[in-house]
């Protein structure tokens, strides 16, 4: 995996920052950085990236950007940010998005 700059992951990865991934038959496909979580129990951070062409396509990398090997954590893990992000939106009143 390379950066968007095209240098290798050296992690931790940040909000906004681009991700190149091949995939096994030498597709590229490009995914943003849109939530990092955090297992304070565990001690470990996730990140979720969000596929920047085509269907609105996740995975979940560690903040190393290593995709991770377990799907069931993966999924635990994009699951949670979902349902957080579905928490904000419904916070946010409608108009401006600005809170009173």
């Amino acid at each position: 995996m390379s950066h968007s700059n095209g240098e290798k992951a050296h992690g931790p990865l940040e909000l906004g920052e681009v991700l190149h991934i091949e995939t096994s038959d030498g597709q590229a496909l490009s995914f943003e950085v849109v939530g990092i979580l955090e297992d304070p129990a565990e001690g470990t951070s996730y990140a979720v990236l969000r596929q920047n062409e085509g269907d609105e396509e996740f995975i979940v990398t560690d903040v190393d950007g290593n995709l991770l090997d377990d799907d069931r954590l993966a999924q635990e893990i994009l699951d949670d940010f979902l349902a957080a992000a579905q928490d904000e939106d419904d916070d946010s009143p409608a108009g401006n998005g600005e809170r009173s």
